[in-house]
């Protein structure tokens, strides 16, 4: 199970008919309680859609009792007809739970600049509120699929607590397959768990547990209108964590959803970790690592097995970081094939046969380490692309 793994947490996915294909497209996730704390992280592409506007608004509260969540339509550039549908939607799904249209969050991805069909998203929000059941996480989790080939859940648990010995459960589900690039959050993710936890302890540990996770996921530079990342806390385990602890568990579930966002990219045949290494700090190392994740060239070249560890280092020249040309290391599957800023060992020594592929580049200006993911770009990606509305 994934969002109902912890407990306090009902699921469900139905099919409304918004996918031509049939398959569902409606998922719903309700925090029973007793508790109904929640935070999120949205995406900072200044075009927004109307749920994460809406979204943002009923989250100042910092509650929420449910979830609905659509694919099909993202319901983005669609103007005041399109947010007075979020709203619909949501005093709909109010309306059959017995709660507000203010505790209900709306997510919505597909096509951009299409309303949604509102006499087939009504109906399947009514027939998601009659299958949701304490082990619908799963259905959930296939709903809010689009160009996705797998649903992608995750879970985490501990045994400790501040209030005592106990199971404390982190649960999560996210799509996301394009459209991946870092600015705060990078797909639609719903986490929950059911430890005791009030909104800003939340509100810290969804940030920091984005910050280190799908912040440093970059897989084509395009930064999505619909990005939603929510974290709902019920309390139904009555334990508390230290807020540390809290935050390990919940950055491991985002780590883990943001690893298999990265095994599904669109048309990609290899995964990609970029490790930046002795860099004077933490934003020289995301620039770089930014940097060498878009580079197109070097993307296209890791695509066709080619180890063009030269891509890397003009990738690493374009950026504002600090490091001597000279003293650049490049690293890849485990070769130095840069060395100073020049040839190291052989290049056709590197075996890019596989899917993981990792880089290391060596600044040698301090002691900041970090990773940066990413996927080769392939013609999958640019066929998948070519189509999309059509």
């Amino acid at each position: 199970m994934s969002v109902t793994a912890a407990r306090g947490f009902r699921a469900a996915g139905a099919a409304a008919g918004l996918k031509p294909s049939g398959r569902p497209d409606v998922a719903l996730v309700v925090n029973d309680g007793p508790a109904d704390a929640a935070a999120g992280v949205f995406t900072r592409n200044r075009v927004q859609a109307a749920p994460v506007l809406w979204t943002r608004q009923v989250l100042t509260t910092g509650r929420l009792r449910a979830v609905v969540l659509n694919s099909g339509g993202a319901n983005a550039c669609t103007g005041p007809a399109g947010f007075a549908d979020t709203h619909a939607t949501a005093e709909h799904v109010g309306a059959a739970l017995g709660i507000g249209a203010g505790e209900v969050a709306v997510c919505s991805t597909g096509l951009i600049g299409v309303r949604l069909p509102m006499d087939l998203l009504l109906p399947g929000v009514a027939q998601a509120v009659g299958a949701l059941s304490p082990t619908g996480g799963d259905a959930a989790a296939e709903a809010i699929r689009t160009t996705d080939t797998v649903a992608k859940q995750a879970v985490r648990t501990s045994t400790s607590g501040a209030a005592g010995d106990g199971v404390v459960t982190v649960g999560g589900m996210g799509k996301g397959a394009a459209m991946l690039a870092p600015s705060l959050a990078t797909m639609l993710v719903v986490v929950t768990t059911d430890a005791v936890a009030d909104s800003a302890t939340l509100d810290r540990v969804v940030r920091e547990a984005c910050r280190t996770t799908f912040e440093r996921v970059d897989s084509d530079g395009c930064l999505s209108t619909n990005d939603t990342v929510l974290l709902l806390a019920s309390g139904a385990s009555g334990r508390s964590l230290p807020e540390a602890e809290l935050t390990e568990l919940v950055t491991a579930v985002c780590d883990d959803l943001a690893g298999q966002m990265l095994g599904d990219a669109e048309g990609s045949t290899k995964t990609i970790s970029i490790t930046v290494t002795g860099a004077a700090s933490e934003a020289d190392a995301l620039e770089v690592g930014r940097s060498v994740a878009r580079n197109n060239l070097l993307k296209c070249a890791l695509y066709g097995k080619d180890p063009n560890w030269g891509r890397v280092l003009a990738a690493i020249g374009t950026t504002s970081a600090a490091f001597e040309p000279d003293r650049l290391d490049v690293t890849m599957n485990g070769i130095q094939v840069c060395r100073g800023g020049a040839p190291g060992e052989p290049r056709e020594l590197v075996d890019l046969g596989g899917r993981e592929i990792s880089i290391v580049a060596d600044l040698h200006a301090g002691d900041v380490e970090l990773t940066v993911r990413t996927n080769d770009l392939t013609d999958g990606y640019v066929y998948e692309n070519s189509a999309y509305s059509t």
